[in-house]
């Protein structure tokens, strides 16, 4: 994987910071990075949780920023994720996280819907619906299924993006996309390659030095 150049990715960001230009979720950001992380900090986590970082995201983080502008809503700082309007600290086997240190299960798209109760059966027998429906959402959101992943991003209405650090998919993005039942999906750049951190971020900076400014507002 080539090596991102980090100042020019920090120069962007600048040149982004002063134009404002309309880019989704940037008003939640306004194109700015959070204090980069010590390579103890780095070395911390990934020792706590016995993995080790993609190189281009390890940089990032010690490089740019720990967290910040960024693609949707953009990046989260190391350790977060979203929490209705705020952030929060997630846990490994809360749900939304596995156990980093176990391989990310799969390498294609997956989303079992195979035993979500039928519609009807919310009319028929509510009772039964509401049991089923527990039972596959226990299934649907068991948090082995996404072992060896965590959050970076999401993308509104609980859509996340994923940093796979453990398997065979290590390195990569995917789309955590089960608040819609929508599953687990690879996430690929425009060219339809799959996603690395920096290959992710980088598209989505060109893509915002693009974009239209925004306009003054007059009196």
């Amino acid at each position: 994987m080539p090596v991102p150049d980090f100042s020019r990715i920090k120069s962007a960001l600048a040149s982004l910071a002063v134009a404002q230009p309309r880019v989704f979720g940037a008003d939640s950001h306004a194109f700015c990075v959070n204090p980069t992380l010590s390579e103890a900090d780095v070395i911390a986590f990934e020792q706590e949780h016995r993995v080790t970082l993609p190189d281009d995201f390890r940089q990032f983080l010690t490089s740019v920023g720990n967290g910040g502008a960024g693609p949707f809503y953009g990046v989260f700082r190391l350790g977060e994720m979203d929490d209705g309007f705020g952030y929060r600290r997630w846990q490994e086997g809360d749900g939304v996280v596995g156990n980093l240190s176990q391989p990310f299960p799969f390498q294609e798209e997956w989303n079992d819907l195979s035993t979500m109760p039928p519609k009807e059966l919310l009319e028929e027998d509510p009772s039964e619906y509401d049991r089923q429906t527990e039972i596959f959402e226990k299934v649907y959101w068991d948090a082995s299924l996404v072992n060896g992943t965590f959050p970076i991003c999401h993308e509104g209405c609980a859509l996340r993006v994923l940093l796979v650090v453990s398997g065979a998919a290590a390195g990569y993005l995917w789309e955590d996309r089960r608040s819609e039942y929508g599953g687990l999906e690879p996430l690929r750049l425009t060219d339809g390659s799959f996603a690395t951190f920096a290959g992710w971020f980088e598209e989505w900076l060109e893509s915002s030095l693009g974009a239209p400014a925004v306009e003054s507002s007059r009196s």
